[in-house]
């Protein structure tokens, strides 16, 4: 998937009620890529819950669109998602996509399932220093975000993922008809806004360009990406949240 690019570099941030940036460095980012249609998935994201409530990692669900023909539409799905994943793939070297499918700092993958495996990926690349190298900041200055990403090697993207808190849908069709399932974190859009290339910068993204009056969180992702703007390495991220309860 290619984000879109924001010229020039603002981007509203207006949040369903304040706006707290996380204090703690994240270990890594986890984006599990899942679907309400998919009967393998609920167990994947009931993992995905637990990777939430660590509170350690930057933890994303991206719901894609292709279960859909099933006869469910996916309430939370979107071809971007599923544009996502199949850049993905492309960046590492695969034909096909799969639910549920766990990607670990744009750099890896394995079943969305596998929380033991999920975690210990991150401490692996942490050890082989391909974990989260670049420090990414964000506060609130009045009403418009300050993001501060420090000094690093290479050139990335500064990524927007604008997602919910949590949503409960009960799933009328498809594979998990009848059941009454709950999400955290799914992905509702993905803007590119800005660009790195190495040195120390500072983005000011005032809140009057877009309005988000349902947002609940941002995840802001310092990602690399292929000559084809493929999604790749993620070098550096934080989040902030909406609510003072979040």
């Amino acid at each position: 998937m290619s984000p879109r690019f924001l010229i020039p570099l603002l981007a509203a941030v207006v949040l369903a009620g304040p706006l707290r940036a996380e204090d703690d460095t994240p270990k890594g980012v986890v984006e599990l890529f899942t679907a309400q249609g998919c009967s393998s998935c609920p167990p994947a994201d009931a993992a995905f819950r637990k990777l939430v409530n660590q509170g350690d990692v930057i933890a994303l669900a991206y719901h894609v669109d292709y279960w859909n023909y099933l006869g469910w539409a996916d309430t939370l799905s979107s071809k971007e998602n599923t544009e996502r994943q199949y850049g993905y793939a492309r960046t590492m070297g695969r034909s096909n996509v799969y639910t549920p499918q766990a990607i670990v700092n744009g750099r890896g993958h394995l079943a969305g399932a596998d929380l033991n495996g999920i975690n210990s990926k991150i401490d692996t690349y942490s050890g082989e220093g391909n974990g989260l190298t670049v420090p990414v900041s964000a506060s609130m200055r009045g009403d418009e975000l300050e993001i501060k990403i420090g000094a690093g090697q290479g050139k990335a993207n500064v990524v927007m993922v604008y997602f919910d808190k949590e949503k409960t849908i009960e799933v009328e069709k498809g594979e998990n008809s009848g059941k009454k399932l709950s999400y955290l974190h799914s992905v509702t859009n993905v803007e590119t806004v800005g660009m790195w290339d190495g040195k120390a910068t500072n983005l000011t993204l005032p809140a009057s360009v877009l309005q988000r009056p349902q947002l609940e969180g941002c995840a802001i992702l310092l990602q690399s990406a292929t000559a084809n703007g493929d999604p790749a390495a993620i070098l550096g991220a934080t989040v902030v949240m909406a609510g003072k309860n979040i």
